[in-house]
């Protein structure tokens, strides 16, 4: 097993972000280490592990976003970490398929955090030119998670 160097003031910062949020868990991954805190109760655990180098290694997936999808203007970022989910309920037909045209505001996907659905609404009309996600995949703030143009 590698042997790791744990930045006490990062692990600080984040228990911190933990607490001023509320949230139960956070999560941050940097130079192939990454850094779990989740809150179990009153009390807080810690996880810090490598990347493995598999996922490191492994070659973007079909539909995997650009690298500048973020900067798109028809970008629908990820706003908090979660869980994708493109339908509303198992085997329901999904909110919005590429190349249908949607209207602002319209529900283009929902994002499960915290045992909360939080609904992912069209930012503009367009029409939905690539989907980044799966049905069910975990995405991180900030992350593409479409483009609607």
């Amino acid at each position: 097993m590698t042997k790791f160097e744990i930045d006490e003031d990062a692990v600080r910062k984040l228990a911190a972000l933990l607490e001023d949020t509320g949230l139960a868990e956070i999560e941050y991954e940097s130079g192939g280490q990454r850094v779990r805190l989740a809150r179990n109760g009153a009390a807080a655990s810690m996880t810090y592990a490598a990347a493995p180098a598999a996922i490191a290694a492994a070659a973007p997936a079909a539909g995997a976003p650009a690298a500048d999808d973020a900067k798109h203007p028809g970008a629908v970022l990820s706003p908090m970490v979660g869980t994708a989910y493109l339908s509303s309920q198992p085997g329901a037909a999904p909110f919005i398929k590429l190349g249908d045209s949607v209207a602002a505001g319209q529900t283009l996907l929902i994002i499960e955090a915290m045992k909360t659905f939080n609904p992912i609404r069209a930012p503009k009309a367009g029409k939905v030119a690539r989907i980044n996600i799966s049905d069910g995949q975990p995405v991180e703030f900030g992350e593409p998670l479409m483009i609607v143009e």
